[in-house]
């Protein structure tokens, strides 16, 4: 099976998709992927790539062809419009030059924001007479309005359409969270929408060993980790707020792990604050977070108060699990559900200030052994349900499944 991946962010930058990629030609798949030049979440093109070339380069066997791409710089809005759009102007031009004699079954979009990346697919999908699969990751246009990106109600409509229009092109449309079929529903035919939930990062699915941790202090407290995007979605005032109300327990520290467009505006609140209990530790590679979460007390996640991310599971609650430590869920709806189901951990509201206070005390009083079945519990969940060479035989099933209605 000859297989196409068109994703606007790839390695070395550190997305689920690095992983799949390798796996699915582990697995025997052909795999080239279309993208663009590194630069994210610092916002600037990686050391030895350059904005304006295209180029051609191998991991792990995997063929990556390079299109130029404005790079998002500080993240504001007209820099991520031109960001996102040249990525689509380049696929559309170049594209089908740099993968005219690579051969594809199909193609496969990576749908993280922006959605739009799917159009060059759709290009490709004609040129090569492929079949097109995307994998929904956000659901656009309803994050962008619930993060505060866009609030131009018709601008919203437009995107509305030009999604409606993306998914309508596509052959399967896959959705990360089952709470995803209903509203992907109203923008393109049900009978090709089909649940394909996210895994964990492979190093951290298939780490035990507690190495040595990275951040300095984060063994000397009970340590609740924030990892990943710092950003509005994530809701992340709620984390300070509670802060502020256990700052009298001295024991008790949060660290946050990552970077992102709150992150400033995370430094400036704790030092206004005096929140001696809050640590940015700032963001470090892949490999580096197996040591963080073995050494964490706790995991957390938050998620601001809206219905659209009342849908979505956070990718990192499977990475979470698998770590097996015990998390705190300071989230509404499915991201809430599974780590329920799982026994997994504690959960809340979203942004509710006093539910996190409750549930972060009430994991901190419990004793050790508990705390460990939570953690246990979790792990077991994920490789029931998020096992990664599990998904990847079932989605090259998928792939397979669609071909062979195009050769009868």
């Amino acid at each position: 099976m000859n297989l196409l991946i068109v994703s606007q962010y790839f390695w070395p930058e550190d997305f689920r998709i690095n992983d799949l990629s390798r796996r699915l030609s582990e697995q025997g798949v052909n795999v080239t992927v279309l993208t663009g030049k590194p630069n994210y979440p610092g916002g600037e093109i990686f050391e030895g790539y350059s904005t304006w070339s295209f180029g051609r380069e191998t991991m792990d066997g995997i063929e990556i062809l390079r299109i130029p791409l404005v790079p998002r710089k500080a993240g504001r809005a007209l820099q991520l419009a031109a960001n996102y759009l040249s990525f689509v102007f380049w696929g559309i031009l170049l594209g089908p030059a740099l993968t005219f004699r690579r051969p594809a079954d199909v193609i496969f979009v990576y749908g993280i924001s922006p959605i739009l990346q799917a159009i060059p697919a759709i290009f490709l999908k004609w040129q090569k007479r492929a079949k097109l699969v995307i994998w929904v990751q956000d659901i656009w246009p309803d994050s962008l309005e619930a993060t505060g990106f866009v609030k131009n109600k018709l601008i919203l409509g437009l995107v509305g359409h030009c999604v409606k229009w993306i998914y309508s092109r596509a052959d399967v449309v896959l959705v990360q969270s089952n709470a995803f079929i209903e509203p992907v529903s109203n923008l393109c035919a049900r009978e090709k929408i089909f649940y394909y939930p996210n895994s964990a990062e492979d190093v951290v699915a298939s780490s035990s060993a507690k190495s040595e941790c990275p951040i300095p202090g984060l063994t000397q407290y009970f340590s609740i980790v924030f990892a990943g995007a710092l950003g509005t979605a994530q809701a992340l005032g709620v984390v300070l707020d509670a802060a502020e109300r256990l700052a009298g327990e001295k024991s008790i520290r949060f660290f946050l792990v990552g970077h992102g467009s709150r992150s400033k505006w995370l430094s400036e609140q704790v030092k206004v604050r005096q929140l001696t209990n809050v640590v940015l530790a700032g963001r470090y590679p892949v490999e580096a977070m197996p040591s963080v979460f073995a050494n964490a007390s706790a995991l957390l996640v938050t998620l601001t108060d809206d219905p659209i991310f009342a849908r979505t599971v956070p990718s990192k609650v499977q990475s979470y699990l698998a770590a097996g430590r015990p998390i705190i869920g300071c989230i509404n709806g499915e991201g809430s559900r599974v780590i329920n189901e799982a026994k997994a951990g504690l959960t809340c509201g979203a942004m509710d200030v006093d539910g996190l206070v409750l549930q972060v005390e009430r994991l901190y009083q419990m004793s050790a052994n508990d705390r460990a079945e939570l953690g246990e519990n979790g792990k077991r969940y994920f490789e029931e349900n998020f096992e990664s060479n599990r998904l990847t035989k079932e989605l090259i099933e998928k792939f397979q499944s669609i071909i062979n209605v195009t050769r009868t």
